[in-house]
């Protein structure tokens, strides 16, 4: 990530400065210099201006061996934080991330049936009105993220399909805005997930990634290709629940016979265990693990059959370095992950497979808050100067 000493590029070097420590967490100035390849005095001039904005603080660094007077250490502010929120079939779930990555708050409200754009609006409002006095006293709210299971309309927020919430063409970020006052902005979930992991959990220093997540409303997906995101033209790329992976009957949310989303199913698993579908992915995974039945042994072989298949067109396809999954596919992949990357290997050019790990996403239930909240920060990112603060210290 590089710099540039033009004065005419200085909103530039304040959002490379404020990204690293963002995602690196704390850094003295004198890595700062070093990373960014600015020199000191410009350096020192961009810390100090984003500690006046409110984005940082600095602090001395702890007592070393060093000869001389060691650099002061920068870090993002931790009052600087972003709303995230997850509507989904069976919850509405409430966040406050920080800046420097904290989750603060998860809230989850369960629900008896799907929500409407307007429930899901009104349930996210009573709770952050519930957090108002907090938020006030506490924080910096730069705004809300919204993470949503469906194709989301990358420039303007509008939910275009989002098929397990019945929800069509919906200006739910809109909407939202409206009744909070903040700045609202809406992506694909599982973009997001990829989006989270790359930067703190299993995608740090990988430039190549497919990521799968398997939730109530069904299987999305994420890639990450030469260090980009991709979205596709219209921002919907991703949707890995609705390739092909069988010629069975049973059809996804889109009437499609035989997907991914189709045959591997968080609602199979649930039943094969008798458990209820307010189980968590967590839970879920427990439950697998310490299952001795038979019948749901072969529920989860059989739905490991079929992810492979989707897994191994994605590298055949993608060639990336690491794929990850996420949900409750990463509760199916822990009962046997052996057989998983074993059925993979049988379907994918040895080539292609040489060296491709398949793993765990590793910020479990707050995955989807922390990146619904990178999407509210970004906006910081792109301006620092036009961060305002909040409530007083």
């Amino acid at each position: 990530m590089q710099g540039n000493n033009h004065d005419d590029v200085r909103r530039h070097n304040l959002a490379t400065i404020l990204r690293l420590v963002h995602r690196s967490g704390p850094l003295s100035r004198a890595a700062l210099t070093r990373l960014t390849g600015l020199n000191r005095s410009t350096v020192s001039a961009l810390v100090s201006e984003l500690v006046q904005i409110g984005l940082a603080v600095e602090r001395e660094p702890e007592a070393s061996r060093q000869v001389g007077r060691p650099s002061p250490v920068v870090q993002v502010n931790p009052r600087v934080v972003a709303i995230a929120v997850h509507p989904e079939i069976d919850a509405v779930t409430v966040g406050l991330v920080g800046l420097d990555g904290v989750v603060h708050r998860r809230i989850r409200c369960p629900v008896e049936r799907s929500p409407s754009a307007t429930e899901a609006v009104n349930i996210a409002v009573a709770v952050i009105d519930g957090m108002r006095g907090e938020l006030d006293a506490r924080f910096d709210v730069v705004g809300v993220g919204v993470a949503v299971p469906g194709l989301v309309r990358t420039h303007d927020g509008l939910v275009r399909h989002a098929p397990h919430l019945g929800w069509v063409a919906e200006p739910f970020a809109e909407r939202l805005s409206a009744a909070t006052g903040y700045p609202v902005v809406a992506a694909n979930d599982a973009s997001l997930g990829v989006l989270a992991e790359r930067y703190f959990g299993a995608g740090v220093g990988i430039t190549d990634l497919v990521y799968l997540n398997g939730g109530a409303s069904g299987i999305g997906g994420g890639l990450l290709m030469g260090g980009q995101l991709l979205g596709g033209h219209a921002g919907y790329a991703g949707e890995f629940g609705h390739a092909k992976v069988s010629e069975g009957a049973a059809v996804d949310s889109a009437g499609l016979a035989g997907t991914l989303e189709a045959e591997v199913t968080r609602s199979g698993l649930l039943a094969a265990l008798g458990l209820s579908g307010t189980t968590d992915a967590d839970d879920l995974e427990r439950a697998l693990l310490g299952s001795d039945s038979p019948q749901v042994r072969a529920e989860v072989n059989r739905q490991l059959d079929f992810l492979a298949v989707a897994l191994a067109g994605a590298i055949n396809i993608l060639n990336p370095q690491l794929v990850v999954l996420g949900g409750f596919l990463a509760a199916l992949r822990a009962v046997d992950p052996d057989r998983l990357q074993n059925t993979v290997a049988a379907l994918t050019l040895a080539e292609l497979c040489e060296g491709v790990g398949i793993g765990s996403a590793r910020l479990g239930s707050n995955q989807l808050m922390i990146g619904a909240a990178e999407l509210a920060f970004e906006g910081v990112f792109e301006d620092p100067q036009s961060f305002v603060r909040g409530g007083d210290a």
